[in-house]
């Protein structure tokens, strides 16, 4: 069974993984057959590879990210966690997010589902802002 620090430091590692604007490191920590919400209201992403290539796209937009776990709250094999981040665009222009994310753990410890829920639109407006 994955514990409550197992799931905390994977939690803290995948927004690491963000802020590094690292795809392959943020995935390494996906079950095979994860899917992912992302974020919630979007088509699932099945598999890491395809969570994979959603970051590469997403992370293609940013010269630099900051991304920092504000709260998190561990329910059995389920974290949720409420995050804020900072960056800049590829264009030079900055925006800030905040969000909650939901993991939810195999019983080895790997992602086995992800519901991110965040405002894609308003991080635009910023960027085109």
């Amino acid at each position: 069974m994955v514990t409550p620090d197992v799931m905390r430091d994977t939690a803290g590692k995948y927004f690491a993984g963000w802020a590094a604007l690292d795809p392959v490191t943020v995935t390494a920590y996906f079950d095979e057959k994860a899917v992912t919400h992302q974020p919630y209201g979007a088509a699932p992403l099945t598999g890491r590879a395809a969570v994979r290539e959603f970051l590469v796209r997403v992370f293609a937009a940013f010269e630099h990210l900051e991304v920092s776990p504000d709260d998190i709250f561990v329910a059995k094999n389920r974290v949720a966690v409420k995050f804020t981040g900072r960056g800049t665009g590829k264009n030079g222009r900055h925006f800030r997010l905040e969000g909650i994310t939901v993991f939810e753990f195999t019983e080895c410890g790997t992602i086995r589902a992800l519901w991110g829920y965040w405002d894609p639109e308003a991080i635009l407006a910023q960027l085109r802002s």
